[in-house]
């Protein structure tokens, strides 16, 4: 019974994990924004790059337009970032404070996986 539920709804539940990683993507990114508009990161930096893509990509994967390539994208920012800003201090995500990282990180493989699917700007 559940597993049927789940299967018949697979689609709502997909579009839900999409929009919702992208969501929390852009958040992710707009702290970078809001402090390159203070003056405190410089937009010609990796943290201006991250800021770019984490706002950018995140918009693409809510709209659903080329997810494969943006999620692709950011799994590599996401990879590099915590190796170079979390992996040093501990290999852990829990002791280094790398969760959010990691997490991303396996959200944009199952999106540069499976795509936009439905709902999406770029339905083929």
């Amino acid at each position: 019974m559940v597993k049927k539920f789940l299967n018949k709804n697979s689609d709502y539940f997909y579009f839900a994990f999409r929009v919702i990683v992208g969501l929390v993507f852009i958040l992710h990114g707009w702290m970078k924004v809001s402090a390159i508009m203070g003056g405190k990161i410089e937009l010609m930096s990796l943290m201006g790059l991250a800021a770019v893509i984490e706002t950018v990509g995140g918009v693409f994967i809510v709209i659903g337009l080329l997810v494969q390539w943006v999620a692709l994208i950011a799994a590599i920012e996401m990879i590099v970032a915590y190796f170079m800003s979390h992996a040093s201090q501990a290999w852990s995500p829990l002791v280094n404070k790398g969760e959010p990282a990691v997490l991303f990180f396996a959200a944009f493989l199952v999106l540069a996986a499976f795509g936009a699917r439905k709902w999406a700007c770029d339905k083929r």
